[in-house]
């Protein structure tokens, strides 16, 4: 069966920016913990996965359909800092030089475009893994469809799948939208139901089924409880509507986003631009194998890489 493996771009973006030392820089002094960081994660994740199709989600900005319902759409997030910014061409720099695809959409987030891509690969009998740490991809899981949440770089990646889910949250992935409903979502700026927690959010989902459920009978509800939800009623289903997920767009023809064979010369010499030594060792190990060599065409010989310096062996962790 064929891996699809999905990135959401902007969450390793974020977790390399906050994990590795914004002090990590060339010797000419352009700052790049985010691009080690992302360029690491996604040599962890070739290495793990052993993807036969690749694909890269980045958001585009903050004029989607949901900003445009709700104009404190995800207002209150603390501000990324502008070296962040700066270094997101390099991370698009980093994914074209391994020759992998990557997308975006001004009216759709990230997180909508994992899902028409994954529910387009399960309707073609591939397997899909989803690497985010955004819990609304929680919805998509299935018996084909699992997300992976980063630990450690992708050293202890948690996969999540339709059990793991139910076993971890209470609910389905197809509650999560009516879950998040109730409980709302603090990243998002998405209140939900006052005084409606996350075990109160599931013990009602698995009596009713739906959020529509729930309201459907109030009456029967403990007084305490049924004051909450009917005070936020139309909260609840407005933020139920915000996680809900979409997936009518146009999309890249699935063959598009097969992995090929990896430019070996032009990486090796990204990352020796960017001073990558680690990152060298480590993609000369991949290209040796069994999947590296599968991806490396036959003139492609591994160079040795230089001495590593200490800066980078500090990093090896991640």
């Amino acid at each position: 069966m064929r891996h699809l493996v999905l990135i959401d771009g902007h969450h390793l973006m974020y977790r390399a920016y906050w994990a590795i030392p914004r002090t990590l820089k060339t010797r000419a002094g352009e700052q790049t913990n985010t691009v080690f960081g992302v360029a690491s994660m996604l040599l962890s994740i070739l290495a793990k996965e052993e993807p036969d199709a690749f694909l890269f989600c980045f958001d585009e900005g903050d004029q989607t359909f949901r900003h445009q319902e709700a104009v404190d759409y995800k207002a209150g997030r603390a501000e990324t800092p502008d070296d962040f910014y700066a270094q997101i061409p390099r991370v698009h720099e980093l994914i074209d030089t391994f020759a992998i695809p990557h997308v975006s959409d001004a009216k759709f987030e990230a997180d909508d475009l994992l899902c028409a891509y994954a529910r387009a690969a399960e309707k073609e009998g591939m397997r899909v893994t989803i690497v985010t740490g955004d819990r609304d991809a929680l919805q998509l899981a299935s018996d084909r469809i699992r997300i992976a949440i980063p630990h450690k770089g992708y050293q202890q990646a948690e996969y999540l799948g339709p059990k793991e889910i139910e076993a971890k949250y209470g609910v389905r992935p197809d509650q999560i939208p009516s879950y998040k409903g109730l409980t709302g979502d603090p990243s998002d700026n998405l209140p939900g139901v006052k005084g409606i927690g996350p075990k109160s959010a599931a013990e009602l989902l698995q009596k009713y089924g739906t959020l529509k459920g729930v309201y459907d009978h109030l009456e029967e509800i403990r007084p305490a409880v049924r004051d909450k939800l009917a005070a936020d009623r139309e909260q609840a289903f407005f933020c139920e509507r915000m996680a809900l997920l979409v997936w009518d767009m146009p999309l890249l023809p699935l063959d598009q986003l097969s992995l090929g064979v990896f430019p070996a010369g032009r990486i090796l010499s990204f990352f020796r631009a960017m001073e990558f030594t680690l990152l060298i060792k480590r993609f000369q190990s991949l290209l040796q194998s069994p999947f590296g060599r599968t991806h490396c065409a036959s003139e492609d010989v591994p160079m040795s890489p230089a001495p590593q310096t200490k800066s980078t062996e500090q990093l090896l962790l991640f």
